[in-house]
């Protein structure tokens, strides 16, 4: 089985939009020209199809079947490429739960469109992926469900003596699927083995890919803390894949800014060397927009042919330490800036029609009173104002955690030293103490300014002050185009 090593994604982080859509919120049949690009053109082997908060094309195998059959009869869709549904999680995304259902039931229908295409069994789609995954059993909720009721449903007569669903309307086909979990808090991300370990059990599976976050952790705990989560989950994976005997192929959902990730296209060395083992990397909009498209193909290229290593053992023990207390620093600071982001989120482009919903920093306080947007929303606010996100918590940090926290997240001062060239000290002007108190770190050097993008900030800083939302609406999007990426 081949394992996908780029996989293209929805995540609306771009600045420019693609020469072929038609409106500045991507949807519809958008999304399926720009599956069909990412495959022919950029050289991505897997596009995400997500089915979580937006509205999404059922039929997306028939029409890119349909309309770009030239391209499809010789890479086959679910051999060559692959297209993998990002499904809602009914135990957080309630009003989504029917969702599910409609993605999973449609999954047979695909495959027959594949069939009668290529004219033999192919399945286009046979994985999906579970966001906010907690525990086996969503996990396998979701494989039973598929399983026992979408397929299982084909064996069943109408009454007694009549004939079957099967031979009524046809089989009902794959037979399975596999169920990818999605870990995106600090909790789940480390006991990542342990679920994948439960949900193995009692199953013949060759492998199962397990997906990482970047982003929400980020958000939740810091910069700092997402990589060192990141590092114990990868660590833990690889043990359990040698005692077990089940390959585990990671996926890391890393975005363009140093505080999602820091996958672009001029930074791909460096990510490959930050996350060994990671199997499947994510390409998202500003990676795939925000740059000139011959560089990108040459760094999907680079990510497609780099050998897959064996992620080192890390000191547990101490990475948790530092966890903890760094990213109890930058809850309080956030807590502060709740009020302020959410003003400046409100004007951020949206870049793809879909329903907003809070992220997990909004899910864990809704209790309580602080509630932010979504990643993409949350970066651009601050970068917007001058307010790199990957400085906030790091005052947290002791000169001796720095010094191990080089050897663990090996890009530290690199993406350290890239955020702040978007730093704009006029930022601390509006501020709130919390937030503001030593914000910056005695240890971290400044280093020089990008004077555009500073520029543009102060600009945005007065634009906030004096509540011009539509000057301040441009400027979002031009200090975005220079950094090229939006959040």
């Amino acid at each position: 089985m081949k394992i996908p090593r780029v996989m293209s994604t929805q995540h609306p982080d771009n600045v420019l939009q693609p020469f072929f859509a038609k409106t500045q919120n991507m949807s519809g049949d958008d999304e399926v020209q720009e599956a069909y690009y990412c495959f022919s053109h950029l050289g991505c082997d897997e596009q995400m199809w997500d089915c979580e908060g937006k509205e999404v094309d059922d039929f997306v195998v028939r029409k890119l079947l349909t309309d770009y059959g030239h391209y499809f009869r010789d890479t086959v869709l679910g051999r060559d490429q692959f297209l993998t549904l990002r499904i809602p999680n009914p135990d957080i995304e309630r009003e989504e739960a029917k969702v599910l259902i409609e993605a999973l039931e449609s999954i047979p229908r695909q495959f027959d469109a594949a069939r009668a295409f290529y004219g033999e069994d192919v399945a286009p789609i046979f994985e999906v992926i579970l966001p906010m995954t907690s525990s086996a059993a969503s996990l396998n909720r979701i494989y039973y469900y598929y399983r026992d009721f979408v397929i299982g449903k084909q064996r069943r007569s109408f009454f007694p003596g009549d004939i079957t669903i099967a031979e009524w309307i046809g089989a009902f086909k794959p037979e399975r699927i596999n169920v990818i979990p999605l870990f995106e808090d600090r909790e789940h991300m480390i006991g990542a083995d342990g679920i994948a370990r439960e949900y193995l059990e009692g199953k013949d599976l060759p492998y199962l890919r397990v997906f990482l976050a970047r982003s929400d952790p980020a958000m939740n705990y810091g910069m700092v803390s997402a990589v060192l989560c990141n590092k114990i989950a990868l660590s833990r994976l690889r043990r359990l894949s040698e005692e077990i005997g089940v390959e585990i192929h990671p996926i890391l959902g890393a975005g363009s800014a140093p505080f999602r990730g820091h996958l672009a296209p001029g930074n791909v060395d460096n990510v490959l060397a930050e996350y060994p083992g990671v199997r499947t990397f994510t390409v998202q909009s500003a990676f795939k927009y925000d740059h000139p498209a011959p560089t990108v193909i040459s760094a999907v290229q680079k990510l497609r042919e780099a050998p897959v290593t064996e992620p080192p053992d890390v000191d547990e023990g101490r990475c948790l330490e530092i966890v903890d207390r760094l990213s109890t620093d930058y809850r309080r600071r956030i807590e502060s800036l709740a009020s302020l982001i959410n003003r400046v989120a409100a004007l951020v482009p949206q870049r793809r029609t879909r329903k907003l919903h809070v992220g997990l920093f909004g899910y864990a306080r809704q209790t309580g009173k602080t509630r932010l947007p979504r990643a993409i929303g949350f970066c651009a606010s601050c970068y917007s104002l001058g307010l790199p996100p990957e400085v906030i918590g790091l005052s947290a940090l002791s000169r001796d955690d720095v010094d191990f926290v080089k050897r663990v997240n090996v890009n530290f001062e690199h993406d350290v030293r890239t955020a702040m060239r978007y730093f704009n000290r006029r930022v601390l002007d509006i501020l709130p103490g919390e937030a503001r108190e030593r914000l910056i770190p005695e240890w971290l050097d400044e280093g020089p300014a990008d004077r555009e993008h500073e520029s543009i900030t102060s600009i945005a800083i007065e634009a906030l002050k004096g509540n011009d939302t539509e000057r301040l609406r441009r400027l979002i999007l031009e200090a975005a185009h220079v950094r090229r990426f939006l959040g």
